[in-house]
């Protein structure tokens, strides 16, 4: 706490003291990780030889923007909105929110890739991110949560046949609870044993009680927040990792009254994270797409093509909604489809199924494992991080969706940090490119198939899918695209890249 505090009294003191905080908190990122990094017992997928100065990097990354945040706390006269969203970004750029202190919720998701994975060699390689116990991977690709709280509360629409609605890639943030999903989204990181890993959701309401901001909190959720009568072991429970043993799920032993006050702040927790994102910091609408349909701008030629076919041949905007008569154009239109991705053999996470030193088992199923998205959420009536089937009728419907993985939006989906860089693909990540993406949506049902690691996989075969369950047959597999129309898809698809500058008449030339 002595850190926490020194930054406290620095943060009067403007850009300088910004300045000191970040430089002061990089090699304490640094040493919070290369104990727990350089246990590699039970790393045994092709981990890349940069890991451990690549997650430092990360991590020193995440700690300059909470610092900036910091500042903005500090420096500006916020109104009421500007007070929830501040304190959101300081929430997801809050590494203290973690079992081991270690890991942000943007750990996982920064600006520079359009809030998903910021490290290429782990979207080479194992695709999923390590968690706060650095040792435990998660099952599937950071999902990016730009535009994220635009998508409506989980529902079944039986007219459509479909669940529309929800966050992460198997719609278990229902938003069922809070009437926002993007909220509960934020909710299940923290105590996701492969990630923020804390035992007990009250750990989050003990760890902002003690945080450098807690005065924000009680600006914006009330003065009152945090009188709780904390046990005398609260920051030893806090401390060790999830999951909790199964006969003492809440650990942190608390008065039924100061239970539910817990339960107040992770609740207001997740809608103030979800009110930054839905900030113009997060979900600006402000890609060369948006300014092309606002009249400042023009496509090129191939990225006219390509937009053309995005609306006909290639089918693509019959889930990736473009919009509509009173549409945002969200690029997705919040349903799930099974599209045949092959199982991606990379994923660490096929490596953790055999208990940690903390005795506990990410992947009993080991190499086995087959991820049935959907399907999986709507039998799942327990959790470890508490993500649940909020609705027992849906129970029947699991087999429908088996298999099934939500759709994202395309918004951002080439956001990078330099053009060279390579982001990862799909839930597993299996593609490593746009163009692959896009000649697989072309070429799946036509090219051969064949096992992975053979000659020509991607470009003149394909695996067989991970799960062929409900697989979609109907919109992709075979679209009869020649290679310059892929290119073009490829091109438009660059457009809906956020930041984008209108060249001024003189650059145009």
């Amino acid at each position: 706490m002595a850190n926490r505090s020194l930054a406290v009294l620095l943060f009067g003191l403007l850009t300088f003291g910004a300045l000191l905080i970040a430089a002061a908190s990089r090699p304490q990122a640094g040493a919070a990780i290369s104990g727990e990094a350089k246990s590699r017992s039970n790393l045994e997928g092709q981990m890349p030889p940069s890991f451990d100065q690549d997650v430092a990097r990360v991590v020193a990354e995440v700690d300059r923007i909470e610092a900036d945040a910091f500042v903005q706390m500090e420096n500006t006269k916020l109104d009421r909105q500007g007070q929830v969203r501040t304190l959101g970004k300081l929430l997801l750029f809050d590494k203290h929110l973690s079992v081991n202190q270690n890991e942000a919720c943007s750990f996982c998701h920064t600006p520079e890739t359009g809030f998903t994975g910021p490290i290429q060699s782990l979207n080479q390689t194992t695709v999923s991110y390590p968690g706060s116990v650095r040792t435990r991977f998660s099952n599937r690709k950071p999902q990016s949560y730009m535009y994220a709280p635009f998508s409506p509360v989980l529902h079944y629409n039986a007219l459509q046949g479909d669940f529309v609605g929800g966050n992460f890639w198997d719609m278990r943030a229902s938003g069922y609870r809070l009437q926002n999903p993007s909220a509960e989204q934020a909710q299940g990181p923290p105590t996701n044993p492969v990630e923020m890993g804390l035992p007990d959701s009250a750990c989050v309401a003990y760890r902002l009680s003690q945080a450098p901001y807690r005065k924000l909190f009680e600006t914006v959720w009330g003065t009152d927040s945090f009188t709780i009568h904390w046990p005398g072991d609260a920051e030893k429970v806090c401390a060790t990792s999830g999951p909790p043993p199964a006969n003492d799920p809440l650990p942190l032993h608390l008065s039924a009254a100061d239970r539910a006050r817990t339960d107040h702040v992770y609740d207001q927790f997740g809608l103030a994270v979800s009110a930054y994102e839905f900030s113009p910091e997060v979900s600006p609408f402000t890609s060369k797409y948006d300014y092309v349909q606002a009249g400042k701008d023009k496509f090129t030629q191939q990225e006219e093509l390509g937009y053309a076919l995005f609306r006909s041949k290639a089918r693509c905007n019959e889930c990736h909604r473009d919009g509509g008569p009173g549409e945002e154009p969200l690029f997705t239109d919040f349903t799930a489809s099974n599209l045949g991705v092959p199982r991606n053999p990379g994923l660490q996470y096929f490596y953790e199924g055999q208990p940690d030193r903390h005795n506990y088992s990410p992947n009993p199923a080991g190499a086995t494992y087959i991820d049935t998205g959907v399907g999986s959420f709507l039998r799942t009536l327990q959790s470890d991080s508490g993500q649940l089937n909020p609705d027992s009728e849906w129970i029947k419907l699991a087999p429908k969706f088996e298999a099934k993985i939500q759709v994202p939006t395309l918004r951002n989906v080439d956001m990078r940090p330099t053009p060279s860089f390579v982001k990862a693909y799909m839930h597993n990540g299996y593609f490593k490119s746009l163009k692959e993406v896009v000649h697989f949506y072309n070429t799946r049902d036509v090219l051969l198939k064949c096992k992975a690691g053979d000659s020509g996989e991607e470009v003149t075969c394909w695996p067989e899918a991970e799960d062929s369950t409900n697989i979609n047959e109907r919109q992709l597999g075979n679209l009869k695209l020649t290679d310059q129309e892929e290119d073009a898809l490829v091109a438009f698809l660059k457009t809906l890249t956020d930041g984008y500058v209108v060249p001024s008449p003189r650059t145009a030339k």
